[in-house]
């Protein structure tokens, strides 16, 4: 089975009227705002700058597909003088209560043009600063919003020491607990149960302190046997926790998005996996970019019966598959059951 991307492809482009968002646009969290009958989006973005600063705009949507501005200027910025400073991206957002929650990926400092040939890690020369601050790895932060126009930034929740990203909350708790998966980029190896990076788990009573990581899934086929991380928000099923994730390809670093159904009371445990892979990079605007070869899931819908799955395209642009989504748990749950 796979996911029937949009003839209309790529749905979000970068906005040379605007040097904030003039290079690229990807990445983003969607969700549908029933207040207002639109789905909303937050993606990432970025201008031509050296340091490659980057920001997220938000944008609006009656059908889905369609999306226009919602302003000329950024939705949320990195604070010069916070921890956030370099970057705020790959937000990933869910709505409890009434709130939304973002989880974003960012750096102490600007991560540069990562796609040059030329580029190196910025490690800015501190005297005396902290060894971890030169590394300028990334940390996950938490931002909520009663509208997705005003946040309020809460703080880090993830562990800068091991480049933690892919930070994804569960839209309510699993249990007692609130859940989420991350992806700790220097977690495999010797002394680890995994060989690449892969996806872990770990729960919380508060959603700001949490409890130790547990591993929950690593790469297991050719297209995400060097890595894999968690890609859109779960979604509750009366199946279990319905999650897209991503793999990357040793053999030609290619992104590739896959899905996990996990158990409503305890995701920790895997009910079902699938085998081959949901969608791969196929035309153009996915091949050729700034990371060529990558469709990176991010944000996904349910609507109307209609699974709506929002990814980036190499690094460049937004774009949007779909799926029947009883149908696609429907497969994934009597087909892919893990033994």
């Amino acid at each position: 089975m796979k996911l029937t991307k949009c003839p209309e492809n790529p749905i979000l482009t970068a906005n040379p009227a605007a040097v904030w968002e003039s290079l690229c646009v990807l990445n983003p969290a969607v969700v549908y705002d029933n207040a207002r009958g639109e789905f909303a989006m937050l993606y990432r973005a970025a201008g031509n700058d050296v340091g490659h600063c980057i920001r997220l705009g938000l944008a609006t949507s009656k059908d889905g597909i369609h999306f226009t501005r919602a302003s000329d200027k950024p939705a949320l910025s990195p604070d010069p003088n916070g921890a956030d400073s370099g970057c705020i991206e790959d937000p990933r957002l869910v709505e409890m209560g009434g709130w939304y929650y973002m989880t974003y990926a960012s750096r102490a400092y600007a991560p540069g043009q990562y796609w040059r040939s030329d580029w190196e890690p910025y490690n800015p020369t501190l005297e005396y600063g902290p060894a971890i601050v030169n590394q300028n790895l990334s940390a996950t932060h938490l931002a909520i919003s009663k509208d997705l126009r005003e946040w309020k930034k809460l703080g880090r929740i993830s562990d800068s020491r091991v480049d933690d990203r892919d930070v994804i909350l569960f839209p309510e708790k699993a249990g007692d607990k609130f859940a989420r998966l991350s992806r700790p980029m220097t977690w495999y190896g010797k002394g680890y149960p995994c060989r690449h990076a892969s996806i872990w788990i770990a729960y919380s009573d508060d959603l700001m302190e949490w409890g130790k990581p547990e591993f929950l899934m690593q790469g297991r086929e050719w297209w995400e046997d060097l890595k894999i991380g968690g890609g859109c928000p779960p979604i509750k099923t009366d199946r279990g926790w319905f999650h897209l994730y991503h793999g990357v390809a040793e053999k030609d670093g290619g992104y590739r998005v896959g899905a996990v159904l996990l158990d409503l009371e305890n995701p920790s445990k895997i009910l079902a996996r699938t085998k081959d892979f949901l969608m791969e990079p196929e035309f153009d605007f996915e091949k050729n970019g700034y990371y060529n070869g990558c469709v990176f899931p991010t944000g996904n819908v349910v609507k109307d019966g209609a699974l709506y799955v929002y990814y980036g395209a190499a690094d460049k642009c937004v774009c949007l598959a779909t799926a029947d989504f009883g149908r696609l748990t429907a497969y994934l749950a009597d087909e892919c059951r893990v033994k």
